[in-house]
């Protein structure tokens, strides 16, 4: 491989054959995946030293995942090229590829010229942007030697430039789950009306699973008869399909009773419901009951005493929808609340301050109007008397039901960015906006989860913002095609909005 003059390494490890391909990393790429370094097989893989100085920028941050894979990708470079002769000529990796940091010498020295480089700087003539740079590291690599090149990154716009010069570019493909065509939320069997009525009687049926694509562990089905006649079901491998098993409502401590408006939900309350099972991925778009479903099973099963849960934990990941607004002021709570809004918003739904009041009262909250208006003036005067030296009493505020569950610690409500180093047990966590998290993140989150906890992952893939993760590279989606078919897991998809029928239109049609 190239040395740091830029002349030809005698003992280069570069493969060379018809096979191999050379891949050159992007930052970006070692940043979502540091261990990105070892999942190229055997092929040859290069890394700019723009790279290293783009580490060494982002080593320093200490509370970001960032900083963590940085300092990482460091670790593990140091680890494989311990000494000046490893960096001149590369090594070989455990995988049976090959590792090189790249010094482009066209950049080192600007009067030395080739066609590639002529042909980079008449497209990208800015060569201060560490991106270009990067770039033109790579061309030297292709003109240098025979494999096929390929610039590996996750920014759009780093391909779409590299194409332009004439260089092959590609998305970081290893945690992408595959392409597959669009399936409906759930499955139909048909099945006799016969059949189905035994189902009914005898709560479970063996079913031909062999179909072209398999049942899988804990999926949810729908039994149907040629007459019309359906029934959910729940796959429990062998052959063998069981009832579900839901309360007809669910209900908060002191909260107003919810139900199951559609077939979706009564999956994912089934789901929600079975201590069996640990963890849960759930897609839908907005509206569809996500959020509100998850904490009303929560809070549904943490009131009793008897309740293998101590608490309800609700998190999401902070990244804002459009311009970010920029640092809020206050205390720790005061920041987090517009984030977590969401949450409190679902509890006051649940649990809410002003309880229907019975019909023969409602005269009576009319007369009264006028005489509480009176009395609520009458209370802020009194209480700005008080506050300037009156003689005046201030009453305490009014705290709303739901708080009392956060001040007793029954629901824990916070952000995602405190979780590393946690330990959490016998607590049903919810974990909300999944989709805006790389598949490292998710591993992170769920390796917190301890014997006795249950964990729900929830989202709208098609809902990203984060730029560095897309809707078959986040972390919901990869967590739920790695974790199909564990006996410990299970997964439903929500369709239908539940929310108003303008929150549904504007889902389907915006």
């Amino acid at each position: 491989m190239e040395n740091l003059r830029g002349a030809t390494a005698p003992n280069s490890r570069i493969k060379v054959t018809a096979k191999v391909k050379t891949f050159v990393l992007d930052t970006n790429v070692l940043l979502h995946d540091p261990q990105s370094i070892y999942k190229f097989q055997e092929n040859n893989l290069a890394i700019p030293v723009e790279v290293l100085e783009e580490l060494d920028s982002i080593k320093g941050e200490q509370s970001t995942e960032r900083g963590r894979n940085a300092r990482r990708v460091h670790r593990i470079l140091q680890q494989l090229l311990p000494d000046s002769r490893s960096m001149h000529e590369g090594v070989e990796l455990p995988n049976g590829g090959t590792l090189s940091v790249i010094i482009n010498p066209y950049l080192a020295e600007p009067g030395r010229r080739s066609p590639a480089m002529d042909r980079l700087r008449a497209i990208l003539p800015d060569l201060s942007k560490q991106d270009n740079r990067i770039i033109a590291s790579a061309l030297f690599v292709q003109e240098q030697y025979p494999p096929p090149t390929i610039l590996v990154t996750k920014d759009v716009n780093v391909q779409l430039k590299a194409r332009a010069v004439g260089l092959e570019s590609e998305d970081y493909l290893n945690d992408k789950v595959p392409e597959e065509a669009e399936e409906a939320s759930y499955r139909e069997i048909p099945l006799s009306i016969y059949e189905l009525q035994r189902f009914c009687s005898e709560g479970e049926f063996e079913v031909d699973a062999k179909s072209a694509r398999p049942l899988y562990l804990n999926e949810y089905v729908l039994l149907r008869s040629d007459e019309g006649k359906t029934m959910p079901a729940r796959y429990f491998g062998e052959g063998t399909v069981r009832r579900l098993k839901i309360p007809e409502y669910v209900k908060a401590p002191g909260g107003i009773p919810i139900r199951a408006r559609n077939l979706e939900q009564q999956f994912l309350m089934d789901a929600l419901l079975d201590d069996s099972i640990h963890m849960l991925t759930c897609f839908g778009k907005a509206g569809t009951g996500k959020t509100l479903l998850s904490t009303a099973c929560a809070l549904h099963q943490t009131h009793d005493e008897n309740s293998k849960y101590d608490g309800v934990s609700i998190s999401r990941p902070v990244i804002a929808l459009g311009k970010d607004i920029g640092f809020l002021p206050g205390t720790l709570d005061e920041k987090m609340k517009p984030w977590l809004q969401p949450y409190y918003d679902a509890l006051e739904v649940l649990i809410p301050s002003k309880p229907p009041k019975e019909p023969q009262f409602a005269s009576k909250k009319v007369s009264n109007k006028k005489h509480r208006k009176r009395d609520d003036y009458m209370g802020s005067m009194m209480s700005t008397q008080s506050g300037s030296g009156g003689h005046g009493h201030s009453t305490a505020p009014l705290i709303k039901p739901y708080e009392r569950l956060l001040k007793t610690g029954l629901v824990e409500i916070e952000a995602l960015c405190f979780i590393r180093g946690r330990s959490i047990a016998r607590r049903f966590f919810i974990l909300d906006e999944a989709q805006q998290l790389t598949p490292h993140e998710v591993k992170t989150v769920i390796t917190r989860i301890s014997e006795g906890s249950k964990i729900i992952l929830i989202g709208d893939p098609a809902q990203i913002d984060n730029p560095y993760v897309d809707s078959r590279s986040n972390g919901l989606v990869y967590c739920h095609n790695r974790m199909k078919g564990q006996s410990i897991a299970a997964h439903v998809t929500l369709t239908k909005g539940e929310r108003s029928r303008l929150a549904e239109l504007a889902a389907d049609l915006l």
